[in-house]
């Protein structure tokens, strides 16, 4: 069986191995020369996913990259991997899946599988993808081609996240094409969740979705009314989290980061609207959560404040430009947000992450592109009149940090249990 794989990103790139070392011939397709370059040497561009796993599978032969979309033609099944970004008015921006299928209808094969994984509203699959295919190949889905959709699952820098052992939730165009998806997974992953639809399936995605953005925003609410009391919000979720049942830790932070958290729950705003729904608690959630750059800038100026220094004309470095704790991934970083209200005010900022040495041209974010992370040292570090820790990475010196900088803004506890000077610590 050979599989074609479109999108190499952090989710298309893990499926890719995982279907090559369970025997399955991938084609790997991307429109990013780069990539499919790095990928055909034997390297990855990917922290997680080391280049020896890449090397090895491409030598064997079960794992090529290419740029020809017409390859799919070579394909018994085709995996849609490609963003499901917001538009600059945050409705949703399926161009990517639609390119795709405008790219590869014309070379699809009699009976073969498309599957969509990117994240969209109900409905997509079904639609707007089906009609671009069928438009382009000229067959009709159910009938000469199999359609499903299938949500990605990846969790990057989560080491029990392993592609072959998270439950698929898989739902078909039709039931046949139900079948054709769950005979293709299951060479490659150990547990199948068959559902009614590709709707339903979809809708599983965007649910798992909304239920972490509004809980992170009930904490990040919960850590702005608590500061206000003299309360330690931390020091409340570590006891509430002792209780057995009925209760899940949520953490909160400077913002939401990541491809799917910010991103997935408007999908659904948006698709509510057609049928004359108002998603409140999805609304709400995410003017909370928006929020949190602007508290974090408040609180650092305060801690500027106590140690007499204006915001504008200050020094500030972030620590962490990856969205999460040690990945190199900084999609929809709350620290991009950091760094522009930070520099609007006047404040000369730096940020250091050993992680992302370099910053990459981004589509939200393209006027950071080439900024270089600064060195880790105790010169360089004492030279900011604040250190804004927005990602805990676990490789980070926290004891030199307490040593280095007499003022620090922590969103993420992560001087939890260091000893420092009763003004020299400020939770945001």
């Amino acid at each position: 069986m050979k599989v074609a794989i479109l999108g190499l990103g952090y989710v298309g790139l893990p499926l890719s191995l995982q279907f090559a070392r369970s025997g399955v011939s991938v084609l790997g397709l991307d429109i990013d020369a780069r990539k499919v370059e790095e990928l055909n040497d034997g390297k990855s561009y990917i922290k997680h996913i080391t280049p020896n796993e890449v090397k090895a599978l491409v030598e064997k032969g079960a794992f090529a990259a290419s740029a020809d979309f017409s390859r799919v033609a070579e394909a018994d099944a085709s995996i849609i991997c490609v963003p499901t970004p917001l538009s600059k008015n945050r409705e949703p921006d399926i161009s990517y899946v639609l390119d795709t299928a405008k790219a590869i209808g014309p070379y699809l094969a009699k009976g073969s599988l498309v599957v969509l994984e990117s994240t969209t509203y109900p409905g997509t699959t079904d639609t707007e993808l089906r009609e671009a295919l069928e438009t382009g190949s000229g067959m009709k889905a159910g009938e000469d081609f199999h359609l499903a959709f299938s949500p990605e699952r990846e969790d990057p820098g989560n080491p029990q996240s392993v592609v072959a052992t998270i439950p698929k939730v898989i739902g078909g165009y039709t039931p046949a094409c139900l079948e054709k998806a769950k005979e293709l997974y299951i060479k490659a992953l150990r547990s199948l969740v068959p559902v009614s639809s590709c709707r339903a399936a979809e809708a599983t995605k965007l649910l798992e979705n909304i239920f972490r953005s509004v809980n992170i925003a009930l904490v990040n609410e919960l850590k702005v009314i608590y500061d206000c009391m003299g309360i330690d919000v931390w020091e409340v979720i570590n006891a509430a989290k002792t209780k057995p049942f009925g209760y899940m830790p949520f953490y909160p932070g400077p913002g939401l980061g990541g491809h799917c958290i910010p991103i997935d729950p408007f999908y659904l705003t948006w698709k509510a609207r057609e049928f004359g729904y108002n998603t409140r608690f999805i609304e709400l959630a995410g003017e909370i959560n928006t929020s949190m750059p602007e508290y974090v800038v408040r609180r650092t100026a305060d801690a500027l404040n106590a140690h007499k220094k204006a915001l504008n004309g200050s020094k500030v470095l972030i620590l962490g430009l990856a969205y999460k704790p040690n990945v190199d991934d900084d999609r929809e970083s709350p620290s991009y947000i950091l760094l522009d209200m930070l520099k609007e005010k006047g404040v000369e900022v730096g940020y250091y992450d050993p992680y992302v040495p370099v910053i990459k041209s981004t589509r939200e974010h393209p006027h950071w592109a080439g900024t270089e992370s600064v060195a880790w040292d105790e010169e360089t570090v004492g030279s900011f009149d604040a250190v804004l820790i927005a990602t805990n990475h676990a490789s980070v010196n926290y004891n030199e940090l307490a040593a280095w900088s007499h003022c620090i803004v922590d969103t993420r506890n992560a001087m939890d249990g260091i000893d420092l000077n009763d003004d020299q610590l400020w939770k945001a």
